[in-house]
């Protein structure tokens, strides 16, 4: 039986991710998947000792997680699954190890509930990016891809929801929170300082 050619899964999806996504996607873009998801994933599953076929159904799911979002982004999972299933049999995937990268993918479905280790690592890949850097300039890219598809917030109703969002989640992988929590943590203050200053400028209880 012939190995999963993973690295050509691989360049399958990204091809995808670069020549299929709506313009407007300036958050679930290529650079979500091949610079964030992707290497985050790879990274934590070093940290938590992933290795063999697990790293390689891992790393190919992190690929393949937001494919869907090609036909747009209502349970863009379940799309991403589908294509995953109808092209990876020709990377010599099995079929044991398609249901295992599904299975993945779901875990980054949101509220996440993933069922695994692996699942675990998947999503706290996915939510890197709340305890990174990079967080507020890649929160306005999240903000107008949303805005482009018709949803649209105040500035206040924003930053309120990603108060809570920072405030209620929780990495599931020890390496996650050791990598991530701190920044998350600034940015949950930084995003509280802006709370503040809106509600100073349109005169709002401050309480």
């Amino acid at each position: 039986m012939k190995k999963p050619d993973y690295d050509s899964a691989r360049d399958f999806a990204l091809k995808l991710l670069e020549t299929e996504l709506p313009d407007r996607l300036t958050y679930h873009s290529l650079s979500h998947t091949r610079d964030g998801v992707g290497p985050a994933a790879e990274r934590l599953a070093k940290l938590e000792g992933i290795q063999g076929e697990d790293l390689m159904l891992l790393k190919t799911a992190a690929y393949f997680h937001d494919l869907g979002h090609i036909d747009g982004p209502q349970d863009h999972e379940i799309t991403s699954i589908r294509i995953a299933e109808e092209n990876l049999p020709r990377f010599n995937y099995t079929s044991d190890q398609i249901r295992r990268i599904a299975a993945l993918i779901l875990a980054t479905r949101m509220p996440q509930t993933p069922s695994s280790h692996l699942g675990e690592i998947l999503a706290d890949a996915d939510l890197d990016i709340l305890g990174r850097a990079d967080y507020c300039k890649r929160n306005l890219d999240l903000r107008n891809e949303l805005a482009s598809g018709g949803v649209t917030y105040s500035d206040l109703e924003w930053c309120r929801a990603e108060i809570e969002l920072l405030a209620n989640h929780r990495y599931f992988t020890n390496s996650a929170r050791s990598l991530r929590d701190a920044g998350k943590q600034r940015n949950l203050e930084a995003v509280e300082r802006l709370v503040y200053q809106l509600k100073k400028e349109q005169h709002v209880d401050l309480e």
